[in-house]
C-alpha cells in the first residue's frame, strides 16, 4: 500500500511508516464520532473542547483511554470513548496526529 511518514513524539520523534489506509480509517471513525467536539481539522468546536490536531498520538491515546477507563471525567468523552476499540483510538490517533499545526507567537 501507500505509505506516508508521520512524525511522532517529543525532540526527535519517531518516524513510523502508516499506510493510507490506516489514515483513512482514522478519518472515517473521526467524521462518525469526533468532528462536533473535535471538528475534522482537530480544531475544537465546543466549549472546553480539546484541540486534537496535531496533538503527539501517545499523549491522545494515552488520555481518550483514561477517558474510556472512566479514569478522566467529561460526561461526552466518557460515553464516545467507551465505543472504541484499542484500533479505534490508535487510528484516530494517528488521524488527529498527522494534521500538520503551525503556532503563531503574539506580536
Amino acid at each position: 500500500g501507500c505509505f506516508v511518514t508521520v512524525l511522532i513524539g517529543a525532540a526527535g520523534g519517531l518516524n513510523i511508516a502508516v499506510t493510507a489506509e490506516e489514515l483513512a480509517a482514522g478519518k472515517t471513525k473521526g467524521e462518525t464520532l469526533c468532528q462536533t467536539g473535535q471538528g475534522m481539522d482537530g480544531k475544537a468546536t465546543i466549549a472546553l473542547g480539546a484541540n486534537w490536531g496535531g496533538q503527539q498520538k501517545g499523549y491522545m491515546k494515552l488520555e481518550v483511554e483514561a477517558y474510556r477507563a472512566g479514569e478522566r471525567r467529561h460526561g461526552p468523552m466518557n460515553i464516545i470513548s467507551k465505543m472504541l476499540s484499542d484500533d479505534d483510538i490508535d487510528k484516530l490517533a494517528e488521524w488527529y496526529a498527522s494534521i500538520k499545526v503551525t503556532f503563531e507567537l503574539p506580536k
